[in-house]
């Protein structure tokens, strides 16, 4: 067994010295660049991708699969799209004028799915930029 000379910081995975040159802070944590992967899906991490929980480290799509809001409209990740105006929590919406992209462009660059007709739950019209399949739909 090798001494650690300098009392160093052992990596948060592999238990292993860490030093300055393949060093990853976490959290006041230390860890192998090689070893700063997320627990599920072996993904690198760095500080606009890491979520932490205790002692586990994550990329924030399985962090929020494993523990993110649970039940139905959940479950997507992150970035999931909502037309829920708030009703649900009693918020009053006020159907004013219709909404104008701040781009002109906006409007002919949003390409309609081919072959779907519109979302199956409300039936407007599907654009490729907010898609979500689920349930084959």
């Amino acid at each position: 067994r090798m001494p650690n000379w300098g009392g160093g910081k052992k990596c948060g995975v592999c238990q292993k010295a860490v030093y300055f040159a393949e060093e990853v802070q976490c959290e006041g944590n230390s860890f192998h660049k090689s070893c700063f992967l997320c627990m599920v899906c072996k993904k690198n991490l760095d500080s606009t991708t890491v979520a932490v929980h205790g002692e586990e480290i994550y990329c924030k799509s399985c962090y929020g699969k494993k523990y993110g809001p649970k039940g139905y409209g959940y479950g997507q990740g992150a970035g999931t799209l909502s037309t829920d105006k708030g009703e649900s929590l009693g918020i009053k919406y006020e159907e004013g004028q219709p909404h104008r992209p701040p781009n002109p462009n906006a409007a002919r660059m949003a390409q309609k799915v081919g072959g779907a007709d519109g979302c199956p739950r409300c039936g407007q019209a599907v654009y490729a930029a907010e898609k979500v399949i689920g349930a084959g739909k």
